[in-house]
């Protein structure tokens, strides 16, 4: 995998679930920006994902 197939597929993941999501403007509005944020990175699988395609970024910087 090279870096622009990860890029491409964080922007096709972020376009795909994460804009206009409805569960991370409901977190943001309960619990404000920085526990939406904590959710997405905790809790949901979409954020799953997306940690392991930065890892794999990290992973072709190095």
């Amino acid at each position: 995998m090279d870096k622009l197939t990860v890029m491409n597929e964080i922007n096709e993941v972020l376009d795909t679930y994460c804009e206009g999501c409805f569960v991370k403007r409901q977190q943001a509005k309960d619990l404000g920006k920085t526990g939406a944020h904590q959710f997405c990175i905790q809790t949901c699988t979409i954020g799953e994902q997306l940690q392991f395609l930065g890892n794999e970024m990290n992973k072709l910087t190095k």
